[in-house]
């Protein structure tokens, strides 16, 4: 739920493709790195016609193209298989740099969770990023302060998270991740400075519209509802 209006934004207002043809070289990338919200991505991908609504019905089942996280070689419109926590920023890295080298000017959009960067992987890649001057990459930061087991402020720090990305020579700039017009006018602009690439510190709620799982490291995993938690649930979004 903290990256529904994310990707709403990028795909209502900002990202180039075409539904009806996924694998359209000039389209933009976006890498869903934080695979584990892939449901808020299916929604989008539906809602734009890129596989049929009725498929989210199928979700996890046995026989379905939507599992828990997402596959390239399954779904159309995903740009690449994630889950593995830490490797959507060195995926970018590597679309950018071959846009560059193919002279396309296609944008390439990772969005990551924080606790995921908590990983080294992704300072490596933020540093070659910047290294390469990656203007047409631009990092998301889902910045919902909380991870699968708890406060990412008491399972590693991320703070100074802003000046972190500035040091690692990023354009970086924070937003309310929930304020659509804000999302517009930030993610809209990028890249912030045409030599760098650009981090975008979204500030969500783990949960945002439920109340009684916002804020809850417990809803980061949940199966087997009872059906009075699901009749709340459809309550909530109502």
């Amino acid at each position: 739920m903290s990256l529904v209006e994310i990707l709403r934004v990028l795909y209502d207002d900002v990202l180039r493709y075409r539904p009806e043809d996924p694998a359209w070289p000039d389209r933009d990338r976006l890498i869903l790195s934080k695979g584990h919200g892939c449901l808020a991505l299916y929604a989008m991908l539906a809602d734009k016609g890129f596989f049929p609504v009725e498929a989210l019905d199928s979700f996890c089942r046995r026989d379905s193209i939507l599992g828990g996280h997402p596959e390239a070689a399954k779904v159309p419109g995903v740009e690449a298989s994630t889950g593995a926590l830490g490797h959507g920023l060195s995926l970018g890295v590597g679309m950018a740099l071959a846009a560059r080298a193919r002279t396309r000017d296609h944008r390439i959009v990772v969005v990551m969770g924080d606790g995921e960067i908590q990983e080294g992987s992704v300072w490596e890649a933020a540093m070659s990023a910047s290294k390469h001057r990656l203007s047409n990459l631009t990092a998301v930061i889902d910045y919902n302060k909380l991870q699968s087991a708890g406060p990412t402020r008491e399972i590693l720090d991320l703070e100074p998270i802003t000046d972190k990305f500035r040091a690692f020579g990023f354009a970086t700039v924070e937003v309310d991740g929930h304020d659509i017009d804000a999302l517009r006018s930030v993610l809209g602009r990028a890249p912030v400075d045409s030599a760098k690439p650009t981090a975008v510190i979204a500030h969500t709620i783990k949960g945002k519209g439920i109340a009684f799982a916002e804020g809850d490291a417990n809803w980061h995993h949940k199966s087997r509802l009872p059906p009075e938690i699901t009749a709340a649930l459809y309550a909530a979004l109502a």
